[in-house]
């Protein structure tokens, strides 16, 4: 099956900054001159005077691997140097390499690795790494490698966390938290250096930490959801990408709250991550901007 994403001879152009006028101009001749095709553009200020700009442009190169390198070099002295903003291109027919942290719950674990195969994710799973090995036989039913690193005992979360370092440096392009139960140091998310995305069992900012079914059902909600969101230092709190909730009443037990949020959440992270691979999602402050 087609990757979506994967596209021959098409790049994506994301660029952001301080909002002036000209920008759209600027760029559109930049790619004109590198016989760049314009297929899709997407653009955001949130000021019209002193604000913020976003831009996220497909376009179609032929021949693109061997201009790119002429085209950066165009961009970084045109959109980086003369107009101070911050830009990524990225050929869409390289699709992102991506190691999933998991648990012991698998739903979106598998939900992922499905995807993937049947082709409606533009990513390449380089490895799942588990504290746990309850997921290791379905993991290698997809043929992909599976490493255990246990969890430590107490607050020292160094060892396990250098152990998962060294398994994803120089390999990865995205970590994905497909319900990993752990709690990750700035640290370790500093070594790494790539976007973490998480998938929360919750609607945030409500019922954050564990167990938020149960507490759910026991305030009688009427909403239960999930999040996705960037992993950062602060619990919970980083740039949100993607949420959405399924409706509840008293008539439905525990189990079956858990069962409903387990779809919400699968579907919830899979879009967030196909976003994200498609260069759709910009990080802004603690938020993002999502074409």
């Amino acid at each position: 099956m087609k990757h979506i994403g994967l596209l021959r001879d098409q790049a994506s152009l994301v660029v952001h900054g301080d909002d002036k006028r000209g920008i759209v101009a600027a760029v559109a001749a930049v790619l004109t001159r590198h016989r760049a095709n314009i297929i899709a553009l997407d653009q955001h200020s949130d000021d019209p005077e002193g604000g913020a700009f976003f831009q996220r442009t497909v376009v179609h190169v032929p021949d693109l691997p061997a201009v790119l390198p002429a085209l950066e070099d165009d961009l970084a002295a045109t959109v980086g140097a003369e107009l101070g903003l911050q830009w990524r291109l990225r050929d869409l027919s390289v699709p992102l390499r991506v190691a999933i942290l998991a648990s012991k719950s698998d739903h979106c674990l598998l939900d992922l690795l499905w995807r993937q195969r049947r082709g409606e994710l533009p990513i390449s799973v380089s490895m799942v790494i588990s504290n746990h090995t309850d997921v290791a036989e379905d993991v290698r039913f997809f043929d992909i490698p599976f490493f255990h690193v246990p969890s430590a005992a107490g607050k020292d979360k160094s060892e396990p966390e250098n152990q998962i370092a060294k398994l994803l440096a120089g390999n990865v392009d995205l970590v994905v938290l497909a319900r990993y139960m752990q709690i990750l140091s700035g640290a370790f998310l500093k070594e790494i250096d790539v976007p973490v995305i998480n998938i929360h069992h919750s609607f945030l900012p409500a019922f954050i930490g564990a167990g938020p079914y149960k507490r759910a059902k026991e305030r009688g909600v009427k909403l239960i959801g999930s999040t996705a969101h960037y992993v950062t230092e602060d619990l919970d709190e980083g740039p949100i990408i993607e949420q959405d909730v399924v409706r509840v009443s008293h008539r439905e037990s525990l189990e079956e709250m858990i069962r409903r949020g387990a779809i919400v959440e699968r579907e919830v992270l899979a879009r967030a991550v196909l976003w994200h691979s498609q260069d759709r999602v910009i990080r802004w402050e603690n938020r993002t901007i999502v074409f």
